[in-house]
């Protein structure tokens, strides 16, 4: 693992994996919206906007985050695989 600083506050695995999710729940919409011809721009940062929020945290601290585990690549991958399961399991609940 490459050292770098932790960043403060550091989101926990289960944290990056629900805001991770709803990122692309949110990415997942806005693409949809754009196949129907919608000019999503405006939408975009406000449901990123509300993400965060409902997160109690900022883009800042989202990015600083993901380039700590990107850094290691054990937990990122264990995150990202987490994250995949969810939209496997709801994907098979339907």
């Amino acid at each position: 693992r490459d050292t770098i600083e932790e960043p403060e506050p550091l989101l926990s695995e289960q944290q990056m994996i629900d805001v991770l999710t709803d990122s692309y729940l949110i990415e997942a919409m806005l693409n949809q919206k754009k196949s129907n011809g919608e000019n999503v721009t405006s939408l975009q940062s406000v449901y990123y906007d509300q993400l965060m929020e409902h997160y109690g945290i900022t883009d800042s601290i989202f990015d600083a985050n993901m380039e700590y585990y990107s850094h290691d690549l054990v937990t990122l991958e264990r995150i990202m695989d987490s994250v995949n399961n969810r939209f496997l399991n709801a994907q098979q609940e339907k």
